[in-house]
């Protein structure tokens, strides 16, 4: 059997033929290709992920879902669910957590990957796996956990030029990707507030982003329940672009092998509060994620078992840091909930809560 032909050659092939594409097609397209070929997690791979880190990381959101579930009366029949759950490794510790709770939810994972649920299967059997969050159960509340899920969904830009705001759009100039902008003016898709930003101004959006928190913002109000999203972003609308790029835990171009790198762009955690409002959730966040996992006692947690692995007390110290520092993931990173109104106050968010 041939191979299929790569995610660069996919594009080449319809840049060629129908001229230059969104960003955003060019982001779904290398990345679609990127998940279903390998497993990007870890050392060996090409970034690594909190749960992967520590045991701690999965431990405290398996404790922050069972006390919502807990001070929510205990409901029968509810539903984690976790979007783009990677090895499996957070739900695994997540769920042991829980179990000590007496909290043994139906297990449900969205993934596109054949490689990694592969991997999740192996830590999950009785799960039940979703293409998409369309058949997602409707019959009882969902506990909702999206780490670093909604970074690698495709984000559009638009950039100011002195002929209007224009789309920008992917090209190809011999033989490589560049960024180019769109020959149409799309002034009447801006807002006022874009008026008399300066020429360069280069603005994101993440329509797929909005899309998929809308319809899961809107079952949770309807199901009960909760979202818990982790991720690196922004607390506040800003200007430039996010996009990245990374292979072998290093940088590279975006538009460098599209297919064998991750690519990614920050979090508009403030659209994504906006649009948990608007279906009338309770929205708490984003703070740092240093600051969540402390106030969960991530401090303590290391202690016990710096305590109970004297040998391994080092690497938990490290693990520690890694997770909390403002140097590291402990401010890049926010931690941002969205709750049923007749659901209780997650714990956590005592800093700066919106």
């Amino acid at each position: 059997m041939p191979d299929s032909p790569s995610a660069a050659h996919i594009l080449a092939e319809k840049i060629d033929r129908d001229g230059p594409i969104s960003l955003s097609e060019y982001m779904g397209i290398a990345n679609a290709a990127y998940y279903a070929a390998k497993d990007p997690i870890g050392e060996d791979g090409d970034f690594v992920t909190a749960p992967e880190i520590s045991q701690m990381f999965g431990e405290l959101i398996g404790i922050w879902l069972s006390d919502l579930w807990m001070r929510k009366g205990r409901p029968g029949h509810i539903h984690y669910v976790e979007l783009g759950p990677g090895r499996g490794t957070l739900a695994a510790d997540a769920l042991r957590t829980m179990a000590k709770f007496e909290c043994k939810p139906q297990i449900h994972f969205v993934e596109t990957s054949p490689v990694l649920k592969e991997k999740q299967a192996a830590l999950h059997s009785s799960a039940a796996w979703h293409k998409s969050i369309d058949s997602l159960p409707d019959d009882g509340p969902l506990l909702i956990v999206a780490n670093e899920f909604f970074d690698a969904l495709p984000v559009e830009q638009f950039v100011s030029t002195g002929d209007g705001w224009l789309r920008q759009m992917v090209d190809r100039e011999r033989n490589k990707f560049i960024a180019v902008p769109s020959t149409q003016v799309i002034e009447k898709q801006m807002s006022k507030s874009t008026a008399g930003l300066p020429v360069g101004t280069i603005l994101e959006s993440s329509p797929a982003s909005v899309q998929i928190l809308g319809e899961l913002s809107h079952r949770i109000a309807q199901q009960g329940g909760a979202i818990l999203i982790i991720d690196y972003g922004y607390d506040q609308p800003g200007t430039g672009s996010t996009l990245q790029a990374v292979k072998n835990h290093l940088p590279i171009s975006p538009f460098d092998s599209p297919g064998t790198s991750d690519l990614t762009a920050h979090v508009d955690f403030h659209s994504l509060a906006n649009i948990a409002k608007t279906r009338l959730l309770s929205v708490h966040g984003p703070v740092e994620q240093g600051q969540w996992l402390k106030a969960l006692g991530i401090d303590q947690r290391a202690g016990k078992l710096a305590e109970n692995s004297p040998g391994k007390a080092e690497d938990i110290r490290a693990a520690h840091r890694r997770l909390t520092h403002v140097d590291e993931m402990g401010r890049l990173f926010r931690v941002m909930a969205a709750t049923s109104m007749d659901w209780p106050e997650p714990e956590g968010f005592v800093y700066g809560e919106s």
